[in-house]
Parts: C-alpha cells; sequence; structure tokens
C-alpha cells in the first residue's frame, strides 16, 4: 500500500509541474484574468509561452495522472476493509475523476498549443475559448468525482471508521486547498493532493 501511496505522490508532484506549464511563460505567471474577454491583452499574455510547454504539459500529465490514479484507486480498495459502501462510492467517484480529469488536463494543453501555433489571431483565439467552453463539462465533472471521493474518504476517517486516527482527516486535499487558497502557490490542487498522500504514507 505504501507503494500505491508513493507513485500517486509522486504522480500529484509532477502533474503540479505541468500546470506551471500550462499557467506560466518565461516571462513569469499568465495573467489571464481580462485576457480572455480581451483580445489584444491575450496575444500578449502567450506572446513568450514557448509551443513545446503546452505539449509537454500535456504528455507528462497523462502520466501523472495516471499515477496519482493509482493512489485514489488504491484507497479505494483499502476502505473496503470497514465499509463495502464506502468503497463502492469512492471507487466509483476515483473513476469518474480520473477519466474526466485527464480530458480536462489534455484540452486545456491543446487549446494553449493551438492558440500560440496558429498565431495567436483572434479567429484563433474565439476558437479555442469555444472549443474550451464547450468541453468545460470534463472539468466539472472530474471535480465533481474528486469531491465526492475525499468527502467520503473525510466522513470515514473523522467518525473512526477507519483504523487511522480521527485528526488525520485533516490529511485530505479538501482542508489542505482551503489553506492554500490563502497563498499564491500555483498548481493548489496538486499540492493538496502530494500532502494527503505523503501523511497517509507515514500512517498506512
Amino acid at each position: 500500500m505504501k507503494t500505491v501511496l508513493l507513485i500517486a505522490f509522486a504522480g500529484h508532484v509532477l502533474c503540479g509541474i505541468c500546470d506551471c506549464l500550462l499557467g506560466y511563460s518565461p516571462s513569469g505567471r499568465l495573467d489571464l484574468k481580462g485576457a480572455l474577454k480581451d483580445p489584444v491583452k491575450m496575444r500578449s499574455v502567450f506572446a513568450d509561452l514557448p509551443l513545446r510547454w503546452p505539449l509537454l504539459s500535456v504528455l507528462l500529465g497523462v502520466y501523472a495522472i495516471t499515477a496519482f490514479g493509482f493512489g485514489y484507486l488504491g484507497l479505494s480498495r483499502w476502505m473496503s476493509g470497514f465499509s463495502e459502501a464506502a468503497s463502492v462510492v469512492m471507487y466509483i467517484s476515483s473513476v469518474v475523476f480520473l477519466i474526466s480529469i485527464v480530458v480536462h488536463h489534455v484540452i486545456c494543453g491543446f487549446v494553449e498549443w493551438m492558440y500560440v501555433r496558429l498565431g495567436r489571431t483572434d479567429e484563433a483565439g474565439k476558437a479555442v475559448l469555444e472549443f474550451q467552453s464547450k468541453t468545460i463539462v470534463t472539468m466539472i465533472t472530474g471535480y465533481l468525482g474528486l469531491a465526492v471521493f475525499l468527502v467520503t474518504l473525510f466522513v470515514m476517517v473523522v467518525t473512526g471508521k477507519t483504523p487511522l486516527p480521527q485528526w488525520a482527516c485533516v490529511l485530505n486535499t479538501l482542508p489542505v486547498i482551503l489553506l492554500l487558497l490563502l497563498t499564491k502557490l500555483p498548481a493548489k490542487g496538486n499540492i493538496a493532493g502530494a500532502v494527503m498522500y505523503l501523511g497517509l504514507i507515514f500512517l498506512l
């Protein structure tokens, strides 16, 4: 089990790096606030983004999500020893999360690569934004699946239904990410996921 958790931890770290490849350029963090509604600002934001960065993010991101997927599925199976119902809920929600989020990650990398590759024109901007808006259901579905998984895990731990100490409920992406929202750190979701699996490595 510890090996699975370690792989999941490494997967979240790698996925966080992939998120940074999409959220940063050589000149710094991509400021997308307002840029999505302003073609001129959008061209400026992506002016120095190397084409290889979103491409690398897509390719490495698929492997990263696959890696941390072992952790979610592993925890689902582990939970079957304490509650079959909770285990099934966690298993189904993790599958929904993993399938949806890998598609969403590929889409995010694709639209950035395509926009830059097509010369950052107004027409290219409209096309990629339209594509992303029409496929945003993958992100919504993915994070809903993750939320169900994490809430189930949190409830099982805090109510003492598992061998974990009740205080270990804080080693959960949800409370960790609430703390991270107070910071300006990038890839908050993956940092929170990495913290959860790192903590569980020492407790399980």
